[in-house]
């Protein structure tokens, strides 16, 4: 009973290969939907024209565990968006790749800027599905907000222990 619209793409592009500057909206070919590019401009989230008509955005993109990795931070951006336009925010939790437990390195100081969104150490140790509920209920966004949770995975484990097959989320990785 879901249909989809449009993508929205990240920095790295809707499927993760691009390393570049800025990257124009499009049309993805293997679908032929509207991509919208949310790494072109300073916003770096999806305008309210991009979501009419819309009923909800759905977040199903791989993090690696690591504050600098804009993903969350695009994550974010489209929660506070979501929340002023009245829009349904699913998340498809990803296991976090370097495990659940460890938390190492500084937690962001000062100013937020895209590869620091939020005030978070380096290694976070947490999955997407809490992340997103950590900056719901830390920056108090009005959002209807539904973690779709994962299955099979341990805090303990490390992607590899996942038996699932790694495909890179970007160029970087």
């Amino acid at each position: 009973g879901v249909k989809v619209l449009a993508l929205f793409a990240p920095e790295h592009g809707i499927r993760g290969t691009r390393d570049q500057a800025k990257i124009d909206d499009g049309t993805d070919e293997r679908t032929g939907l509207p991509v919208y590019s949310l790494y072109k401009n300073e916003t770096r989230a999806p305008s309210p024209a991009q979501l009419e008509g819309l009923d909800a955005l759905v977040f199903d993109i791989q993090d690696i565990g690591c504050r600098f990795y804009t993903y969350l931070s695009t994550m974010g951006n489209a929660m506070e968006v979501a929340a002023r336009e009245g829009k349904a925010f699913f998340v498809l939790d990803r296991v976090n790749p370097i495990d659940g437990i460890t938390v190492d390195g500084p937690v962001r100081e000062g100013e937020a800027s895209f590869t620091a969104w939020h005030p978070i150490p380096v290694r976070h140790g947490m999955t997407a599905g809490e992340m997103d509920r950590l900056f719901a209920a830390e920056r108090r966004m009005q959002l209807d907000l539904t973690v779709i949770p994962l299955q099979g995975w341990s805090r303990a484990m490390r992607f590899g222990d996942t038996g699932l097959p790694w495909v890179n989320p970007s160029p970087n990785m």
